[in-house]
């Protein structure tokens, strides 16, 4: 049962430092799933990958993927707030193909028993 317990630990920190260095991507794939605002993708970043992310770092994030062109964002009044409401963009998407490309490419390729030889 350690082991396992120890395993379990091991992907949660692997998981959290992957989030952590691509917060852009993961962002974005929260995103992609549905259109969100600010507090809902704090909400879900804690919930799903146990990540804390405050405001001060996530609006200047969410202001440079739209100005990027990955994002795109729309005020919203929902039971008598103001949100503004962020959605993906095709080039968004084609930003998150990219990193899926990129670690099936590090994951299938790459043997490094192998001294790098391609399989």
């Amino acid at each position: 049962m350690e082991s396992e317990d120890l395993a379990k630990t091991f992907k949660e920190e692997l998981v959290q430092r992957i989030v952590r260095n691509f917060l852009d991507i993961h962002t974005l794939r929260l995103i992609q799933n549905e259109p969100l605002w600010g507090y809902k993708i704090i909400k879900r970043m804690k919930k799903l990958f146990g990540i804390k992310i405050r405001h001060g770092a996530l609006y200047p994030l969410l202001n440079s993927l739209e100005a990027e062109g990955f994002l795109r964002s729309e005020r919203q009044t929902r039971k008598g707030r103001v949100r503004k409401v962020y959605e993906i963009t095709s080039k968004g998407i084609q930003l998150i193909e990219s990193y899926y490309d990129s670690l099936r490419e590090q994951l299938q390729k790459i043997d490094i028993n192998a001294g790098g030889t391609e399989r």
